[in-house]
């Protein structure tokens, strides 16, 4: 595919605890971001329980609308982690015991003074035709089934196993932002916005207004594409809007500008 095309992913975030809100969810930013500076456009999340029914829809509908799928969670030695049995039905396909990792967890198991179960087996079970994603953590690998990329939930094996992924994904042109903090309020700028949004259909405006400590309320501003040219001038267009409109519009980083969201209740 020409580097120009666009890739897309969706991020599947699996487990009963995420949606009882006992467990925050802290993969979905860490995978965004890095299919992001791959030049792949996470499109879509969903959060789902440990339901197979559920499990199985899921993943067959979204790998046939995205060219990359990754999943998070359930691939453990529990009863309820039944990721790996729900994307071998989805797939139709049956799963088998790899003898490497079932050796290497035997030994890590009995390093520290505890027995080989088949409740730990169930970590070394993988669908038939699945690519491992080996970490050293905790040495259970993810794995990665066409374009589906099935992944720990805990983060810094997910992390582990995401960068092993990332060798079997292809990209197009990376997405750049530009940031600005503005004073005013939402409904001051949405017409301007709007405006300068039909004006560059090409990139992707938003406006984000935050209550931040020390500073108070402001609204912040990220424009994204791919061309830089155009989001310079773009941004020195809005910047140009924001100062006539009586704001005193600052540059920030875009990546640095996520704080606690806030309506605009004065408008």
């Amino acid at each position: 595919m020409p580097k120009n095309e666009i890739y897309t992913a969706c991020l599947i975030l699996i487990g009963n605890e995420l949606l009882s809100g006992r467990t925050q969810d802290k993969n979905l930013a860490v995978i965004a971001k890095g299919l992001n500076d791959m030049g792949i456009r996470m499109m879509a999340a969903h959060v789902i329980p440990d339901v197979r029914e559920t499990i199985i829809q899921t993943i067959n509908t979204v790998r046939a609308e995205y060219d990359y799928v990754f999943t998070t969670g359930g691939i453990g030695p529990t009863h309820d982690d039944i990721t790996t049995e729900c994307v071998a039905k989805a797939f139709c396909v049956e799963t088998y015991i790899d003898p490497e990792t079932a050796q290497l967890l035997k030994a890590r198991v009995e390093s520290r003074g505890e027995k080989m179960n088949d409740a730990r087996l169930r970590m070394a079970t993988f669908p038939v035709g699945a690519e491992l994603l080996k970490n050293e953590i905790s040495v259970a690998p993810g794995y990665k089934l066409e374009n589906v990329f099935v992944m720990a939930g805990v983060p810094k094996i997910m992390q582990m196993m995401f960068e092993e992924a990332k060798s079997h994904l292809q990209g197009g042109e990376a997405v750049k932002s530009r940031g600005i903090a503005i004073d005013l309020g939402e409904g001051t700028i949405a017409d301007p916005l709007a405006n300068l949004q039909d004006r560059y259909p090409m990139l992707d405006i938003g406006s984000y207004p935050q209550m931040r400590e020390n500073v108070g309320f402001r609204v912040s501003l990220v424009l994204r594409g791919v061309d830089e040219e155009i989001l310079d001038q773009a941004h020195a267009e809005l910047m140009a809007i924001l100062s006539d409109l009586g704001g005193n519009p600052v540059e920030e980083d875009p990546e640095k500008s996520q704080g606690s969201a806030e309506p605009d209740i004065n408008g």
